[in-house]
């Protein structure tokens, strides 16, 4: 039943498409959404719709951005020696946030997933290859998360880097801050064991 009419009815039907949006969230975002002034409404609707035309992938490491290469690449006080291959831009910007790594990234847009039917031609590895072919790569970190696929893409990517001569790491994964060993699986273990460090 349409208990607003078919306008407001239509918003809440768009917004709940939006990942992690359900439908008490649209409805609650759609009553936001009309209550704001008119004009911050217009700078909403042209801010998604600016992002939308103008927002691409990087040339060089297929991150998202509205120039052809986006500031980390183009930033000369990087370590452009050294490459971290993440799943996703959210990857990126959680290493970022960190604030310690110096070195460049390369978007994979997604893992080896043979469940989902996806293989190593649906990411970004050919790229991945081609540019470690083009620049001066010294060291490749991979960052890919510690899921089955994400797993199964480090295993991956290390062979085809390997015999290249360019030097291949994987980042320790562990046991989180405040998390109780008896609840954590064993891969998660077995890593915070191998990656442990000289106290």
């Amino acid at each position: 039943m349409d208990y607003y009419g078919s306008k407001i009815s239509a918003l809440i039907e768009e917004l709940s498409r939006l990942p992690g949006i359900g439908a008490k969230s649209a409805q609650r975002l759609a009553f936001h959404i009309v209550n704001m002034p008119p004009e911050q409404v217009e700078r909403l609707a042209l801010a998604m719709t600016d992002a939308r035309t103008n927002i691409h992938y990087c040339q060089q490491c297929f991150t998202l951005t509205d120039e052809d290469v986006c500031p980390i690449c183009r930033d000369q006080g990087r370590d452009h020696h050294t490459v971290m291959v993440v799943e996703n831009p959210r990857d990126l910007a959680a290493y970022e946030k960190v604030g310690k790594y110096n070195g460049v990234y390369h978007v994979l847009h997604g893992a080896i997933d043979p469940e989902l039917g996806r293989g190593p031609g649906d990411i970004r590895l050919k790229e991945l290859m081609v540019r470690l072919q083009q620049e001066d790569v010294q060291e490749v970190i991979i960052a890919t998360n510690s899921s089955l696929p994400g797993e199964v893409t480090a295993m991956y990517i290390s062979k085809l880097i390997k015999p290249t001569g360019i030097r291949v790491s994987r980042i320790a994964s562990g046991v989180p801050v405040g998390g109780d060993l008896e609840y954590i699986d064993e891969v998660t273990l077995l890593r915070a064991l191998e990656g442990r460090v000289a106290l």
